[in-house]
């Protein structure tokens, strides 16, 4: 029946939801909210990168509704929009997998040491994700990670230091997703009647709650502070355009268009 797969995937969701909301409660966001703060207070702005489906936590994160305005979402396509690649070279995978893309990525957007790096990759192997949080600590950022620990734990790394995202961030967000991403099992298929197709990916969901709680929380924290959050008005409300505008001066180019 399909509607027990519907209900199979609400039950895996919803779990996976519940327990990434009692870490925040208990305090283990605590640690990389700090960071977003202390970065936002000292004139910094959030840079948020992900590749692939992981594009989305950086979307998530940056230049939306509700959302911090000191952030800024690099992108693989950057290298064509303000760099010189052909849009040919976005074609498949093979980009996020190259392990020279982050220096080029970097010399496209203008940072500053007071910049933190939050990084999202499922699987946490790719050449572009591992080189851009080695390139940001090397330049003395803090990098916040969200990938599946288990997910990255069973799978070899991509990049030639042989190091995974979550080896080099200084705060490590575990998404939750299973190996493979997908939670339910959709039967046998093909002619040999091969069983294990699973559906249902969980990561999206659960990289972009991350991403909301991480901003709420760095957001409260500053309240609670006597501090005015800088969030973002949707642009379709009265008076969105002009509260986000003078916000967004402060930060010129750094946070580019986003919003």
């Amino acid at each position: 029946m399909i509607s027990d797969v519907f209900g199979a995937f609400d039950e895996q969701v919803r779990t996976r939801l519940s327990e990434l909301q009692a870490i925040a409660q208990s305090g283990g966001l605590d640690e990389a909210i700090e960071l977003m703060v202390h970065s936002i207070r000292n004139g910094g702005v959030l840079q948020a990168f992900g590749t692939g489906h992981s594009q989305a936590f950086a979307m998530e994160v940056a230049g939306r509704a509700g959302g911090l305005i000191p952030t800024h979402a690099i992108a693989l396509r950057d290298t064509v929009l303000i760099g010189e690649r052909p849009a040919s070279d976005l074609a498949g995978g093979l980009l996020e997998r190259d392990t020279n893309i982050a220096n080029e990525l970097w010399e496209l957007h203008e940072f500053h040491p007071e910049d933190v790096f939050l990084i999202a990759s499922n699987s946490g192997v790719n050449g572009s994700i591992v080189g851009i949080a080695l390139r940001a600590k090397e330049e003395g950022h803090k990098v916040i990670a969200v990938t599946s620990l288990e997910h990255t734990n069973a799978v070899t790394p991509k990049h030639p230091s042989g190091k995974r995202l979550a080896d080099i961030a200084d705060v490590v967000i575990d998404n939750l997703a299973p190996f493979g991403d997908a939670t339910v099992p959709v039967g046998a298929v093909g002619p040999e009647g091969d069983a294990g197709v699973m559906g249902g990916a969980v990561s999206s969901i659960t990289a972009a709650y991350i991403a909301q709680l991480l901003t709420i929380g760095a957001a409260a924290t500053l309240q609670a502070a006597g501090e005015t959050p800088p969030l973002y008005l949707s642009a379709n409300i009265p008076g969105g355009d002009e509260h986000n505008d003078a916000l967004k001066a402060r930060y010129g180019e750094r946070i580019g268009s986003m919003a």
